[in-house]
């Protein structure tokens, strides 16, 4: 014999994932039929439990005629690890898919999330679709406005961004194409077809570079994208075709050039640079004043802010703060940049800013790993807990549906859909950023092409052959398919539902084509994912509850379910065929096909199917 356990399993955990305080939790492990694993006998189970804090329990499992078995209640919000022992240095922790796995010696563990039960999320994101947009390169409606001395506005839309560094060896990303505010209000309609329902937006405040994130002033649009009008009538006319807009809060650097650091001058007030008399002084790390000053991952041009300043935190998240103004000028809520190089404490006040202006306002971190219980600079976070984000940018699923496109193997995938299941709260689940690529990645359309490029000028050169061209198509049709099919809101990369292509930054950061945008299937096909999960099934994409119905090394069927109304979706990257049973009927929402009791998979297929 060898004992079972599956956190994701009913019968072994329930309920599965994260946990409310307060909530009382069953585990349970089986006696099974000896396989792979080391057999053993065992007349008693203990469960562990240890925290970061050092707190430590041993806790004594009931027997039962199929194994062990013990129900406990969560008291204290907070990350709990656990892990079974059978005595003599047997163990079973954390494996494969998250399986237990006797071991002797080193062990993994499974992670319990206690958050706090009030814990709620904006159910207006739920099932839409969210659209980001880098704003200089999307599109120019009207006039287009002066740049400043030091700006060159470029006159070739759709011209290579500049990206070689000046004689001082910087790249100084001042080159502008003119995108503004204004395009953005033309293209409404365009959004409103591909059944958007939130808009991100890059930086919009003033700012010496082209990305903006090198803030100069947060209570004022930069010129070259419109005014403080332009702003409020972007959000009146999105509003009226069912859309929010959501802002970049970039609050843990500004730029040098800027009203608060004040570095060349160029402000008329006395930034942190010019005087320690300055009202922003203590916003500021000087290890020798003035030059020598903390920065965002050693960019001079880019002074980190000390956001334990109490002056900083008030002009922030105080109530007349920056998060106060713009959302109510109508911003619906923040993607916190770099959230992980804010503390904790400053989160929670950005959360409560973000709430107070709203109570449906939301608040995503830009977080690249497992958000639930993510270490930095050597500090557990508590993003999830219930006092911090709603949810975060979903990078762990990017990769896994990247690493599934480009080796044909579905490990890495279901281990990232495993993890979030396990880990992270539904209320976050049902939120999260599901991403294919970014400001700060390469195009996805070049991802899946395979193609490699070594350096920026090979980059600069990269143009996809066509039989690369079509691979990468086919590859990001299915891409797709997971993308807005999987539990969280798909968020499309401006130009990426055109094909879009381009390595790292700048060169995902292109104009966007729009004499290419009518006429693209790519863009219709797009534009039906959105309308299944906006019109066909919005109930069971907002928060419907996900299943694995079969998964092999190349294939992977699941279903997403919200009561008695189904959607099952088929990605098969393999070379085989597949016939797989089922109950009753289910019609192809991306085709005509029916099939009743079993379901054909073609290889190198997807689909996605309503169950009758």
């Amino acid at each position: 014999m060898t004992i079972f356990y599956d956190p994701l399993d009913v019968a072994c955990k329930a309920p599965i994932g994260a946990v409310k305080r307060g909530c009382e939790v069953l585990f349970q492990t089986y006696y099974c039929e000896s396989g792979e694993l080391e057999t053993f006998s065992a007349d008693v189970c203990f469960l562990h439990f240890y925290r970061d804090d050092g707190f430590s329990q041993v806790v004594p499992m009931r027997r039962s005629e199929r194994g062990f078995y013990v129900s406990l209640k969560f008291h204290e919000v907070g990350l709990y690890f656990y892990y079974f022992s059978f005595g003599n240095d047997l163990y079973l922790s954390r494996g494969a898919l998250r399986r237990g796995e006797l071991c002797r010696g080193h062990f993994e563990s499974w992670q319990l999330t206690v958050y706090d039960e009030n814990y709620t999320t904006p159910e207006w994101f739920k099932g839409g679709v969210m659209y980001q947009i880098f704003p200089d390169r999307f599109c120019i409606g009207g006039k287009r406005r002066e740049v400043k001395p030091y700006q060159v506005l470029r006159d070739d839309w759709g011209g290579m961004p500049s990206f070689r560094p000046n004689a001082f060896g910087k790249v100084l990303n001042c080159d502008f194409f003119g995108g503004n505010l204004e395009g953005i209000i033309q293209k409404l309609d365009y959004l409103a077809a591909l059944h958007v329902r939130a808009i991100y937006l890059n930086p919009i405040f003033e700012a010496y570079s082209n990305h903006r994130y090198d803030t100069g002033d947060y209570m004022k649009i930069d010129g070259l994208l419109g005014t403080q009008e332009d702003f409020e009538r972007l959000t009146s006319e999105a509003k009226k075709r069912g859309i929010r807009i959501l802002l970049d809060g970039v609050f843990n650097h500004t730029g040098d050039d800027s009203r608060y650091f004040n570095k060349y001058g160029r402000y008329d007030s006395l930034g942190a640079y010019q005087s320690h008399d300055s009202p922003y002084a203590e916003w500021y790390r000087f290890r020798q004043f003035p030059d020598v000053y903390d920065c965002w991952w050693g960019i001079v041009t880019l002074p980190a802010v000390n956001e334990q300043a109490a002056s900083y935190r008030e002009f922030i998240t105080g109530k007349e703060g920056v998060v106060a103004t713009w959302m109510a000028r109508g911003a619906a809520g923040y993607r916190l940049d770099v959230a992980d190089e804010l503390p904790d404490s400053f989160i929670r006040l950005v959360r409560k800013a973000v709430k107070r202006a709203d109570p449906e306002g939301l608040l995503i971190g830009e977080v690249w790993e497992d958000a639930s219980c993510k270490i930095a600079y050597d500090e557990r976070r508590t993003y999830l807990l219930g006092e911090e984000l709603d949810s975060v940018m979903n990078y762990p699923l990017k990769n896994g549906i990247i690493n599934f496109m480009l080796t044909g193997n579905t490990s890495e995938l279901r281990e990232a859909i495993f993890m979030l299941l396990d880990n992270y709260p539904k209320e976050t689940r049902d939120c999260l950023m599901n991403i294919l690529g970014t400001h700060d990645t390469p195009r996805i359309l070049t991802v899946l092409s395979g193609r490699q490029c070594s350096d920026k000028e090979e980059m600069a050169c990269l143009e996809l052959t066509e039989s690369e061209r079509e691979t990468a198509y086919r590859r990001l049709y299915m891409a797709a398919v997971l993308q807005f099919t999987l539990f969280g809101v798909p968020c499309i990369y401006y130009g990426d539902e055109v094909g879009m292509e381009g390595y790292s930054d700048p060169f995902c950061r292109g104009c966007f084509p729009w004499e290419a945008a009518e006429t693209s299937k790519l863009r219709a096909f797009y534009a039906r994912l959105g309308e299944i999960r906006s019109e066909v099934a919005p109930d069971v994409f907002s928060d419907g509850d996900y299943r694995e119905l079969y998964a092999d090394s190349g294939c992977l069927v699941f279903e997403r379910r919200k009561g008695e109304r189904a959607v099952v979706v088929v990605c098969n990257r393999s070379k085989d065929q597949y016939r797989l049973h089922i109950r009753g009927k289910l019609q192809s929402l991306l085709g005509e096909e029916t099939f009743e009791d079993s379901l054909e998979v073609a290889a190198e297929s997807y689909g996605i199917y309503l169950s009758e």
